[in-house]
């Protein structure tokens, strides 16, 4: 659970109140991250965050909420426009007067990162070697085909160390208890585990696609 709002340290809790409202409508949080086979109609992406910051070797501040896509800027570019509103002393190497300030920065997304974003991404974090980005995702975005582009995006983020993830039921318990406007509790919907191991496979297979390209190769071999 988050902190709650009177325990908050980060100066930063308006400028998020303007992004969006500070929580989910129920209705839009099931229809957005429900993991299902076939997500028509699904054309936006939810990013929900969780930005710690911590300064020296004690302070820690929190800050918390979502954001979507918006006048074709995707959330994920949209996001790196907030960081320095978010995370003062981010730029170069992160020190804030003598003390090293460092980030730790989590997100739970409906859609996985196009390949565009990703890209943008993993060059951002190249040149912010205090940040460290944790991207959990509800659905994979066109990453059926073998030789997507999507595929390699995620691939490539991981190379630069980010931690990506499919949400599992515990995940989209975190974000419907902190992240949206409800007055039940979470209900898990019909398929949500089966979905969640269905997707951790296949974000497997594409972010370990190594032992594959192997099999390719031995099966060449083989005149198979």
């Amino acid at each position: 659970m988050l902190p709650k709002p009177d325990e908050w340290q980060s100066a930063s809790f308006e400028m998020i109140a303007k992004l969006d409202s500070m929580l989910l409508p129920r209705k839009k949080f099931l229809y957005h991250y429900k993991n299902v086979r076939w997500a028509r109609g699904r054309h936006e992406t939810y990013l929900c965050f969780v930005v710690k910051r911590r300064v020296g070797p004690d302070s820690l501040s929190f800050d918390f909420g979502h954001l979507r896509n918006r006048n074709g800027c995707h959330v994920e570019l949209l996001f790196l426009r907030h960081l320095s509103t978010l995370c003062p002393g981010l730029s170069g190497y992160g020190f804030h007067g003598e003390r090293r300030v460092s980030y730790s920065i989590t997100w739970f997304c409906s859609w996985s990162p196009c390949a565009n974003c990703s890209s943008r991404l993993a060059q951002f974090l190249k040149q912010t070697p205090n940040l460290r980005l944790r991207i959990f995702v509800s659905r994979l975005y066109f990453c059926d085909m073998e030789d997507s582009r999507e595929r390699e995006g995620l691939r490539l983020l991981k190379k630069v160390g980010v931690h990506i993830t499919v949400m599992s039921y515990k995940d989209f318990f975190y974000c419907w208890e902190n992240f949206v406007a409800q007055q039940s509790k979470f209900k898990a919907w019909e398929g949500l585990h089966q979905n969640t191991v269905r997707l951790a496979r296949k974000l497997n297979r594409i972010l370990q696609p190594c032992d594959t390209e192997d099999l390719r190769d031995a099966f060449k071999l083989l005149g198979l």
